[in-house]
């Protein structure tokens, strides 16, 4: 039996101690006001970058008194007086709306950061389910690291669905299509109005996590009363309902990444999209198990995981991370290449706004996983996995910072205290959850029919 070490739960605990102070900073610092947003804008650009719009009336007043000779003295005040109060307006328009991205930035950290942990654990869940569906013969060794990553899916859901009601009733503006004012004057928002709002979003999340918690629920304990029985009852058991899960998932993570991130950019959609996302999940899952493995090996436990197990993980790695980029090139290409301005705008957004992560991002999901994992003596050096790993994961991170972050705060992002508290408390929680489960239960699987071929795997 794996016991936690107090080191470990004290370093869980120093994260979540100090990521929670991060949060905390973040919505504290946000401004409150167009008037602070002002100040900030001028403490960050100077006075003239944030009276910028004021200037601009002034010029144009000054210019139409002196270029309109024909018209009276009374009739051009009237014109500037005009020209004025509409620049007035457009101004505070535009502080508004900086101040909604500015008080979004805390909330949309939070959100990447909750979302990021728990795609893993549903990334994790869903390679149990195809494990177990297809019957594998080298994974039963690995099956309790991956139901203690998976008991993180029940509080990361938790949170996740409290996030998505705050969003989704407007109680912040992480969701444009919640604003019943821009909806009011957006007709394509209107036309979405009938799956995009509220009510129906927390009751297709509901429907979500429900299954996705049910399953878990089932599949570990069946799991958990195969190590008491001496026949083959449980596995059957958990192979039927896996295999009914792998359809319940593949439909409802298609769906889940329409409403939890296409959203924020109501105006694009994607057809890949479901399918990138997936991918990405998947990479990171895989990974995360790979790295706990090779934790536990190197604590004295999971004694019949070899090189090879690892080996094959990182195949998995390898192979994800090729088809999450292919994913990414075919959405890119396409939409570049037909160059329709309501599609291509998404693109443009984010490489003129967020060039360095967006193409970070790439490097660090592709290029980087592709030399270190192309060669096959690489993935048995554990090391070198735990590096790739992450690499793999950080780049993961940032490809969800430039899903999210253009639709929810626009050009007002940087990484700075809300980012890094979001995520040191999240990477806190998760390490405490996931090894906390562990255990649980003896870290190697009792009476599966795989289990003696999965102890002599050699690949």
């Amino acid at each position: 039996m794996y016991t936690l070490p107090s080191k470990l739960k004290l370093f869980a605990i120093i994260f979540m101690v100090v990521g929670a102070i991060g949060i905390v900073t973040g919505f504290l610092t946000a401004p409150g006001s167009t008037a602070e947003v002002k100040e900030m804008m001028a403490d960050h650009h100077g006075d003239d970058h944030a009276s910028e719009a004021s200037h601009a009336v002034t010029i144009d007043s000054h210019g139409e008194s002196h270029n309109e000779t024909t018209v009276d003295a009374s009739h051009a005040m009237e014109q500037a007086g005009e020209h004025g109060e509409n620049a007035h307006d457009s101004e505070e328009a535009h502080l508004e709306h900086t101040l909604h991205q500015m008080q979004n930035r805390p909330w949309s950290a939070l959100y990447i950061a909750c979302f990021f942990f728990f795609m893993i654990a549903l990334g994790a869940l869903a390679f149990y389910a195809i494990n177990y569906a297809a019957q594998a013969g080298w994974s039963p060794v690995l099956f309790r690291v991956m139901e203690g990553i998976t008991a993180y899916l029940v509080p990361g859901g938790i949170i996740m669905f409290v996030l998505l009601g705050l969003s989704g009733f407007h109680i912040n503006h992480l969701f444009v299509w919640a604003d019943p004012e821009v909806v009011a004057h957006d007709k394509l928002l209107q036309g979405k109005a009938g799956w995009l709002n509220g009510t129906a979003l927390m009751i297709r999340a509901a429907i979500f996590l429900g299954g996705w918690f049910l399953y878990r629920h089932f599949a570990v304990k069946f799991s958990r009363e195969s190590d008491n029985e001496d026949g083959n009852t449980s596995f059957k058991k958990t192979f039927r309902i896996s295999a009914a899960f792998l359809v319940f998932f593949i439909y409802t993570e298609s769906m889940m990444s329409w409403d939890w991130l296409m959203s924020f950019d109501p105006h694009w959609f994607s057809t890949l999209y479901g399918w990138y996302v997936f991918a990405g999940m998947m990479v990171c899952a895989i990974t995360t198990i790979a790295m706990v493995a090779i934790y536990l090996k190197s604590q004295g436990y999971l004694e019949f995981v070899n090189d090879s197990h690892i080996h094959d993980l990182g195949k998995y790695m390898f192979g994800f991370s090729i088809f999450w980029t292919y994913l990414w090139f075919s959405q890119f290409m396409l939409i570049w290449y037909a160059n329709i301005p309501e599609e291509v705008t998404y693109f443009v957004t984010r490489i003129e706004d967020y060039k360095l992560p967006f193409f970070g991002m790439l490097a660090m999901n592709f290029i980087f996983p592709v030399l270190l994992l192309m060669n096959s003596d690489y993935k048995r050096v554990n090391w070198f996995v735990v590096l790739t790993g992450i690499v793999v994961l950080a780049g993961h991170y940032i490809n969800l910072f430039v899903l999210v972050m253009p639709g929810t705060v626009g050009t007002s992002w940087y990484i700075g205290i809300p980012e890094l508290g979001a995520l040191c408390f999240f990477f806190g929680l998760f390490v405490f959850v996931v090894f906390t489960a562990l255990t649980k239960a003896p870290l190697l699987v009792k009476n599966n029919p795989f289990v003696k071929e999965s102890k002599n795997y050699h690949y």
